[in-house]
């Protein structure tokens, strides 16, 4: 075989790849013009042979001629480009995204650019559904009722369906919450057996049900009334979880069959939207938890501050009368039970106090506040020494009811003289003193609303520290100081950098 008929093989046979890859293939040259391109290409574009595209210009094709000129000069200047996004306008006057990889070939007559072009139309798609997905879960000017509706018209478009419904199951009955829909055929509010519907598999079974063709997919299916009298004929659907349990559905349905079956990314996009349902839901029954529990938080503050309070004023008023119109050696005990009472109802208020749902945080340093705070406590002769640089994001009202009953726990503890510290943890801080610890049995039991060691303590100082932490989300740690006194470490916390 000569050279010539060798060369002549190869170019045969690269022509033959290059007309069988599986993406794009385009040759032009720097003026525009095309000199080859396989049939992946041709089709991209909506032609139906070469001719339909060896006789058009490039800029035909380009949106915006900026990005045309841009990709020249990259080549030009570079000689190559990879994965470049670019708008592309079909033959038809359609509109497609295609990622390109290009280089500079030189030929015997002349420099052209060989590229390889890729149609990502779909995954853009894709990608602009993810975001507008997001933009609906994340705008909390919207009620939940306003972003359900939204995401149901959101898949709708996106699967095609004439319905999308959010649903809850209660019992044998079917309760359509939220509709999105073509007709008025289904409105929220409207009640049918669970039987007749398909979601009563999806929420048996736990897991999201897809049905391109009813009648093809689930034939067993076909005598439910969704199906013989509303020609319900194509079906995808997920169950919404509130924790274990099975809250109700969220599926898209219409009267057409599918040739096909509904996509891997069809059923993962229903899938996010059910499991964001589920777990708006679930945040909802927290919150609304948490208020009844701040309303009786809020009561029993009430009767401490009041209902307590003003019968305890009455009898130390009584009770300083009676001290001034003689003597008794009753009367010192009776001052001390008051004194211990009054003690009493300002741990409990502030207990109830510290267990409420913090609704804001702000950025606090805790070495400048530690110093604040410090203040306002009759310190006696105690040391605070503060190791701590970063700032975190936390109630401030609440830091320093931790901050004051750890440093009054120290204090009562540990003497008057004690060393309390400040300091800084990998995701947290801590507070010690110096003093002699708390003994490993007793850790956990000294959390415990009422227990202490202390003749004078009501028990309730670390049970608010505890409370404190707890409602910001925050993990508390009862453990030995480097000196060997009480450290109680909080980590979890969210630091800042600003």
């Amino acid at each position: 075989m000569t050279d010539r008929n060798s060369a002549e093989l190869e170019l045969h046979q690269y022509k033959q790849l290059i007309e069988t890859l599986p993406i794009g293939y385009v040759r032009t040259t720097l003026d525009g013009e095309f000199r080859a391109a396989n049939s992946t290409f041709v089709s991209m574009v909506g032609g139906d042979s070469q001719d339909d595209i060896l006789s058009r210009e490039v800029t035909e094709f380009y949106q915006d001629p900026e990005t045309r000129e841009n990709l020249l000069t990259a080549l030009t200047e570079v000689g190559q480009v990879h994965n470049e996004e670019l708008k592309v306008t079909t033959l038809s006057g359609d509109t497609i995204w295609v990622l390109v990889t290009a280089r500079v070939v030189e030929t015997v007559e002349e420099r052209c650019f060989d590229a390889l072009v890729q149609d990502i139309t779909d995954r853009r798609r894709r990608e602009d559904v993810l975001r507008e997905m997001h933009t609906i879960i994340s705008a909390r000017d919207q009620t939940f009722e306003e972003q359900v509706q939204a995401l149901l018209e959101l898949g709708r478009a996106e699967l095609n369906t004439q319905y999308g419904t959010l649903s809850e199951i209660r019992g044998d009955d079917y309760v359509f919450e939220i509709v999105a829909a073509d007709d008025d055929g289904i409105q929220a509010g409207n009640v049918v057996p669970v039987s007749a519907t398909n979601c009563e598999i999806a929420a048996s079974d736990e897991r999201t049900l897809v049905l391109g063709d009813i009648e093809r997919d689930a034939p067993d299916e076909t005598d439910r009334a969704g199906y013989t009298e509303w020609g319900i004929s194509c079906y995808i659907g997920a169950p919404v979880m509130i924790g274990d349990d099975v809250y109700g559905t969220f599926c898209f349905y219409g009267t057409e069959a599918r040739s096909g079956q509904f996509s891997t990314w069809e059923v993962t996009l229903v899938d996010l939207m059910s499991r964001w349902v589920g777990y708006e839901l679930q945040r909802r029954r927290a919150k609304v938890k948490l208020q009844r529990k701040n309303e009786q938080l809020e009561q029993f503050a009430s009767i401490v501050s009041h209902d307590l309070r003003n019968p305890l004023n009455v009898a130390q008023g009584r009770l300083k009368l009676a001290t001034e119109e003689c003597t008794s050696e009753h009367l010192d005990p009776v001052i001390k039970a008051h004194d211990r009472i009054e003690a009493l109802i300002d741990d409990l208020l502030e207990l109830a106090l510290a267990g409420e749902e913090i609704d804001e945080m702000e950025v606090i340093d805790p070495a400048i506040f530690s110093e604040t705070w410090w203040q306002n406590i009759d310190t006696h002769d105690a040391t605070l020494q503060v190791d701590i640089e970063r700032k975190i994001c936390a109630d401030s009202s609440r830091l320093q009811q931790l901050f004051e009953n750890l440093v009054r726990n120290a204090i009562e503890h540990a003497g008057k003289s004690v060393t309390v510290t400040l300091g800084q943890l990998e995701g947290g801080f801590y507070i010690e003193d110096d003093g002699r610890g708390i003994p490993p049995e007793e850790r956990d039991k000294v959390l415990e609303a009422g227990y202490s060691t202390a003749d004078k303590g009501t028990g309730f100082g670390l049970r608010i520290v505890k409370q404190v932490v707890d409602a910001h989300g925050w993990n508390l740690a009862v453990t030995e100081g480097s000196d060997g006194g009480a450290r109680f470490e909080i980590t979890g916390v969210e630091f800042v950098s600003r």
